[in-house]
Parts: structure tokens; sequence; C-alpha cells
């Protein structure tokens, strides 16, 4: 992958001389990176020429990273079961995850998960790389997007924007019971349950955790809810709206109303917004409800 910038002095007026090194840690290079465009394959180019990492810049000048080819790991096998991709191009992939399919492999589910798939629709694609870069997960019976990069450099520009509340991910939930006030923030922190390996609770020594919900329809027995995340802990939206009374229809784990149709929690990451990690232009994405959330959603209207 070629990454193309162009260093102008008047951007950074406090760096009287500009070396090269220093404007690819203020593109958001890491150490590592730059490392591995000396020893690992990459090249980086100032004009038509390459040049080490100490080269000085001049203004105007326009400089080329080409990015070291990266390996899939080989605890990640491969899998040519298909996915639905959203979106896709040199830096991303977004693909809409169906319910019940593990987003990475784990000792209970080794072979087939999403991770998997993206790495064999990688391999048919002929990708530069093949390292696998998830940078959203779900649950596994949580349906909806989910977000990998190309390469650690993409990754490690979406990560900071995660961190700071630019990559926005929105859910839809079908939660249980009538909501008051129907729109508000969710401050609650939350910590593993003792005893219990996979569940999470609220409690004052958790970590600070926060949702911001908007009830989209009221119904007699739940609600259909919009939900935004603003910190990312485990089971997050299915513990803060179970401490509000109102369990996920389907949720189990969390003592949710379950019926014939209500088999798995009712959540699915509907929109994502994000900012390209190399045009920086806002891409907002959005994945359709699958058919068992919108049973649910039948059966409660």
């Amino acid at each position: 992958m070629i990454i193309k910038w162009q260093y102008l002095a008047s951007d950074f007026p406090e760096v009287p001389q500009m070396i090269l090194q220093t404007f690819l840690k203020y593109k958001g290079l890491s150490k590592t990176q730059i490392a591995r465009l000396k020893f690992a394959g990459g090249q980086v180019f100032v004009g038509h020429r390459q040049r080490y990492t100490d080269y000085p810049l001049r203004d105007g000048d326009i400089i080329r990273v080409i990015l070291a080819p990266e390996k899939a790991a080989d605890t990640i096998s491969t899998s040519y079961l298909p996915i639905e991709v959203v979106y896709e191009d040199e830096s991303l992939l977004v693909v809409n995850k169906p319910p019940h399919l593990p987003s990475i492999p784990s000792h209970s589910h080794p072979v087939d998960t999403l991770a998997n798939r993206v790495k064999g629709y990688l391999e048919l694609h002929q990708a530069e790389s093949l390292a696998i870069h998830i940078v959203t997960r779900l649950d596994m019976d949580t349906s909806g997007l989910v977000i990998f990069a190309k390469n650690s450099f993409a990754h490690a520009l979406l990560d900071e924007e995660n961190a700071q509340h630019q990559l926005k991910k929105y859910y839809l939930a079908l939660a249980s019971g009538q909501f008051q006030p129907t729109s508000g923030l969710i401050d609650l922190p939350i910590r593993r349950r003792e005893k219990h390996g996979m569940a999470r609770m609220v409690a004052p020594d958790g970590k600070s955790s926060q949702t911001r919900y908007q009830v989209v329809q009221q119904y007699q027995t739940g609600a259909l809810v919009r939900l935004r995340l603003l910190t990312g802990r485990t089971h997050q939206i299915r513990v803060h709206l179970t401490a509000l009374g109102h369990p996920l229809f389907g949720d189990a784990l969390y003592n949710g109303p379950i019926s014939e149709v209500a088999q798995r929690q009712a959540l699915h990451c509907a929109q994502v917004e994000l900012i390209q990690p190399l045009t920086r232009q806002t891409i907002k994405l959005t994945a359709p409800l699958p058919a068992d959330f919108v049973a649910i959603q039948q059966e409660l209207a």
C-alpha cells in the first residue's frame, strides 16, 4: 500500500528543521512501523529518491511511504465461507456480522469466526496484507457492523479515533419494560461478576462505563431503543439496560424475556461513523435489521 503526503513547513511552525522520521511520527506512524519501513520490506521516498529517516525535509517535499506487507497469523485458520461486505477501500473493510457468529477465535470457537472468514476473503481477493486487524468487535449473538483495518497503520489511527470518540457506534436494541425517562445517559461502572467467567455486573469498583440511549418506539411490554457507546466494556449495553430494569429480549444471561422468536439478545450494531484514516473524510455506514430481530419487533407490536 502506498501513502502520499506533502510536507508544508507552515503546518509545523514549532519545528524549525523537520526530519523525515519526525514527520512520519506526526502522521501517526509508531516507532515499530517506522522500523518496518527500514528493515521489513517497507520503503519511504522523498520526491523520487529513497531516503533514510534522518533526511531533512524541505518545504513542499512529496513523501511516499510503501507499507511492508503483513503476514497472516498462523493462529487464525482460513475460512472461505462468505461475508457481507458493507464497505471496502485500501485501508478498511466493514462487514455486517450475522448473529451466532463469534468475532474472533477462542478455545470454544477456534475455526469458524468472522475473523477466519475475513482472512479467507482477503486471500481470495489477493490482498497485499493478510494480517487480521479487527478494530471493533461484537458479542457472538449480537449482529451488525464490524470494522477491520487492512494494515497496522490504519488500525492504529482507528484506535486513536475510537479513544477520542470520533469513531461512533450506534446500536438498536429491543428491551423489556416501559422506559421513563425515554432518553438519557447511563453512567454506571461495570466489572466481571465473581465466579462467573462471562457475565458482567454494575459495581462501584468497576470500570467507568457510559451509554447514551433514546427510545425510538415504546410498545406495551418493551421498546425499540437506539444506543451509542461512549466506552467499550464487555456486554456494556446488556449490563446497563439490565441495571435500569430493562433486560434485552432473548438475553438469557441477563434474565431477559425468552420466547419462540427471541432466542438471542435483540441487539444490532446498526450504524457506524468514522473518519477514513488516510483521506480524513467522514464515512457513515448502516446495516439493515436481521430477520430474527424484525420478528421480535413484530411480536411486540
